[in-house]
């Protein structure tokens, strides 16, 4: 059972301990925030509040190393920083943050494995980041961090970022679907017109089991490095793939590897338009993280949210179900099967939103809707069966 691969693997696709522990903890100025929200404690202004968010690549740097060892190729750091700083941004982005935003950086290697080379990918490679991102109108700035020897704690490398910003109380959105919403889903997959490649859609949830359910047992003895050595090796590297086997979508060949390992979609430049003109009309944005398709339950109240017409399963996904055999509706608990953005709002506005997400490239559609119950319940009807959470 996949569960229990996950639990041998010592992982959780729930984090429902992480979740009870962190149950008592004061959830900020808005509880149904997307990310949480501080008063403004650098002025002591009521308009304005605080925003604080880290969040690292997780285990997609084991399987870049893997990459990396194998392909010589460098470039794959890149998309590293580039997960690591998306999962802080578009977490960001759900309570209407797009801008104006102070990185720092946290960086552990194993120095005997991780040379200088390496190292010098990861921390230009965010400079490169910002200054794409700042062609779109979205301003960060990068304030140094800690980059630290740590091979006693750090099999390979470990890469996080910590982003902070103010903004005005006026500006944010809070989570508040009554019924009656639209759900518009923003692809994970494709090529957005700031992508350099196609994008499989991974981002940075569910590597874990990506990467042993997918890849070649070959690895396991070639890189022990790569994985804890209190783990079953039943479940370490049990696929059939190789990292450098070829796969064509769209007319275009590319790697297993760089098809797992395409670097989280930021959805910020389409936010930022979205945002100047239809700020107003959200009522709820969810980044489909931790727990996928079934995000959404930790932050609505009395609804019953429905997603009937969902993108067709990119081969990404597609892969990872062939080759792990894990059940659909774990599959919907531990991926995001196709979109990892959804905006809840009216009608009108969906179909506006649609058009604009298609001015970056990226395919958007109502892929659902919300409507009133008497207790919280998510329903996924999808060519591959219905299921309820």
């Amino acid at each position: 059972m996949a569960a229990d691969k996950y639990d041998k693997r010592g992982v959780s696709a729930s984090k429902s301990e992480i979740h009870e522990a962190i149950k008592g903890m004061d959830k900020g100025l808005y509880p149904t925030a997307f990310c949480k929200i501080i008063p403004d404690v650098l002025t002591g202004s009521s308009d304005h509040v605080n925003i604080m968010h880290a969040d690292t690549a997780g285990t997609k740097t084991s399987l870049a190393y893997i990459y990396w060892k194998e392909t010589g190729d460098l470039d794959v750091w890149n998309g590293i920083v580039q997960d690591a700083i998306v999962m802080n941004l578009d977490d960001m982005a759900c309570v209407g943050c797009t801008t104006d935003i102070i990185l720092s950086s946290t960086i552990g290697r194993n120095k005997h494995l991780i040379p200088k080379e390496v190292i010098g990918r990861l921390i230009n490679g965010a400079m490169e980041f910002i200054d794409k991102m700042k062609a779109h109108g979205v301003q960060m700035y990068h304030a140094g961090g800690e980059t630290a020897d740590v091979g006693d704690i750090v099999r390979t490398a470990d890469v996080g970022f910590t982003a902070f910003a103010r903004m005005a109380k006026k500006d944010l959105i809070i989570n508040q679907m009554k019924g009656g919403e639209c759900i518009v889903g923003f692809s994970s997959s494709g090529q957005a017109s700031y992508e350099e490649a196609y994008n499989g859609g991974m981002g940075s949830n569910g590597l874990t089991s990506a990467r042993h359910d997918v890849f070649s047992s070959e690895y396991r003895a070639k890189y022990p490095e790569s994985y804890d050595p209190n783990t079953d090796l039943s479940v370490i590297y049990a696929g059939s793939r190789k990292l450098t086997d070829k796969i064509e979508i769209n007319g275009v060949e590319t790697t297993i590897g760089k098809l797992v390992l395409s670097p989280t979609r930021t959805y910020l430049p389409l936010l930022n338009k979205i945002f100047k003109t239809y700020r107003s009309n959200i009522k709820g944005i969810i980044h489909n993280t931790g727990g996928a398709q079934t995000k959404v339950m930790k932050f609505v109240n009395n609804v019953r949210v429905i997603k009937d017409n969902l993108f067709d399963l990119p081969p990404l996904f597609k892969l990872i179900k062939e080759e792990s055999g894990t059940d659909w509706k774990e599959m919907y608990e531990v991926f995001n099967m196709g979109h990892r953005l959804e905006i809840y709002t009216d009608e009108a506005s969906a179909y506006e939103m649609i058009r604009i997400s298609k001015e970056f490239g990226i395919d958007a559609q109502i892929i659902g809707r919300v409507e009133r119950a008497p207790k919280n319940e998510l329903i996924i009807q999808s060519a591959f069966g219905t299921f309820n959470f």
